[in-house]
């Protein structure tokens, strides 16, 4: 049981080589553009969705942030298929790995502090000290919201890390604790399966959530620097 517990994160391999690049390209295939005159209710759907997206993370952005439009949209929509991509039996989810989450989360917010030092360099230097700051507390205050601003690529991919790997986790655990149940008592293990039921729609709200969450916390980012 343990050694099967964690099985589901260890990057898939072919003929000995890593195929989670061709899974990261999944969802990306899925995402197609319409050449079509009338569009089907699938691309329909696809338009209105990054339209609806694009108007909830802009709204509060200039000019010069609007720019990360296209980057913004392509992201949410990533993570978000990835995750539910990853909810179906027997797949392997990459945002599950630290590694990759890391390097979404780092390039981003290392582009939006440099953007903010390249056009808004006084606000910028500003956070790190606050106004009316007694002076025995300026080299404190400095130190830690120094700490505070490299740690939130860190906090990014923590998040999305653990909020995907602990619904997996539960998965797995309910899913097995009802297989044994079924030749125990079929009663609790119809209980136990709606609960585990229950935990998947959930799961797939998630996977939404930490999407959007994700997201809207490069666009906060973004804000700030803009």
């Amino acid at each position: 049981m343990n050694e099967n517990l964690f099985a589901s994160f260890i990057t898939p391999t072919m003929m000995g080589l890593p195929i989670v690049i061709l899974i990261i390209m999944l969802p990306s295939m899925l995402l197609t553009s319409s050449k079509r005159l009338v569009s089907n209710r699938f691309h329909l759907f696809q338009q209105w969705l990054i339209k609806l997206i694009i108007k909830q993370m802009m709204l509060i952005h200039s000019p010069k942030g609007r720019t990360w439009s296209l980057m913004l949209v392509s992201l949410i929509m990533f993570i978000g298929s990835t995750n539910l991509l990853g909810l179906l039996p027997h797949t392997f989810t990459p945002t599950t790995q630290l590694s990759m989450n890391l390097g979404m989360a780092i390039p981003l917010w290392a582009g939006a502090v440099i953007l903010g030092f390249r056009h808004k360099l006084k606000a910028s230097l500003a956070h790190f000290l606050p106004q009316g700051t007694p002076i025995s507390l300026i080299p404190m205050l400095i130190i830690i919201e120094t700490i505070s601003l490299f740690i939130q690529p860190m906090a990014l991919a923590v998040r999305l890390t653990a909020n995907i790997t602990a619904g997996h986790l539960l998965i797995h655990l309910i899913g097995g604790a009802t297989l044994v149940l079924t030749s125990i008592s079929l009663p609790t293990a119809t209980i136990t399966f709606i609960i585990l039921g229950l935990l998947t729609v959930l799961e797939f709200a998630v996977a939404l959530i930490q999407a959007y969450v994700f997201t809207l916390l490069v666009s906060l980012y973004l804000h700030d620097n803009t």
